[in-house]
């Protein structure tokens, strides 16, 4: 589906073999992605976005919805603008002095880089979960009660109670610690650790969980823990995930949008992804011929 400014496709041409794998589509600079973008109940909007770094065009022209009470798996080779791509979401570029973005993106249509769109605000709403565990060096109590305590969300130290078990056992995670709360939350296991920060993010009463590969330092016990709760989540939450597991795509997400050297070639249901994709590159990446 295109829309007003939308890039034409440059697709269907094959390589002639001089650096490019044989057989594989190439992806011009402008290029139009197959499938609806669209959501039915979209919380998040982009619409022809571009991201720089420095000379590098990191993001070419992306157009996306994502959902309420969907996920949204993002899948693609390394470096072709997955991460980048849910960084935008909550300004997270900013913080790259090289980075530049433009285009439309919108939370529950307020412009996210708007100037008096407060960044704090936007990523309370807009929260981040990484592929590394990051648990601040405080208590288990201490890392989850933080952001409800800068945001003013509790008005007593009952309500801050609340709030805190409350997201421990969103998280999947109060019956393991509910008798450690005093205990750093750096000594729990690293699937223990990434649960945390999903209950620091989720206790901030977001609208959106961005997820870049949760699961990749995780065990594969650990893994269908947070794949779990994931799918428990997004009774709640408009969710995106960026993974390599095609496997994991597979079972968390209804939505698929695959991303190759900074364009959204296809997005759609996942089963459709997955199983009978449009796309002769979406077809290459999913069936292991290349990425």
């Amino acid at each position: 589906m295109s829309f007003p400014g939308a890039a034409v496709a440059n697709d269907g041409q094959k390589t002639d073999g001089k650096g490019a794998s044989p057989g594989l589509t190439v992806v011009g600079p402008e290029f139009e992605t197959v499938g609806n973008v669209e959501a039915s109940d979209a919380v998040i909007t982009v619409r022809n976005s571009n991201v720089w770094y420095g000379e590098t065009h990191a993001l070419k022209n992306i157009n996306l919805d994502i959902g309420r009470n969907e996920v949204v798996a993002l899948i693609g080779p390394s470096g072709c603008g997955k991460s980048t791509f849910i960084r935008c979401l909550n300004r997270m570029n900013d913080t790259i002095e090289s980075a530049r973005v433009d285009g439309e993106f919108r939370l529950d249509g307020q412009d996210i880089y708007a100037k008096d769109m407060d960044v704090v605000l936007l990523r309370a709403r807009v929260g981040m979960v990484f592929q590394k565990p990051n648990p601040f060096p405080k208590s288990i109590y201490e890392n989850v009660a933080y952001g409800p305590r800068i945001h003013g969300l509790a008005g007593s130290r009952k309500e801050l109670d609340d709030i805190v078990y409350g997201s421990l056992d969103k998280a999947g995670l109060l019956g393991e610690v509910k008798d450690r709360m005093d205990e750093p939350g750096t000594g729990l296991s690293g699937g223990q650790q990434q649960r945390l920060c999903i209950a620091r993010a989720i206790a901030v009463n977001p609208e959106v969980i961005l997820m870049d590969e949760p699961c990749s330092a995780l065990d594969p016990i650990a893994t269908a823990r947070i794949e779990d709760l994931i799918d428990e989540l997004r009774e709640k939450y408009a969710i995106a995930i960026v993974t390599h597991s095609m496997q994991q795509a597979a079972r968390v997400s209804q939505r698929t949008a695959y991303f190759h050297l900074g364009n959204l070639v296809e997005v759609g249901p996942t089963n459709k992804i997955f199983t009978n994709p449009s796309h002769k590159l979406t077809e290459d990446y999913v069936t292991g011929r290349f990425g």
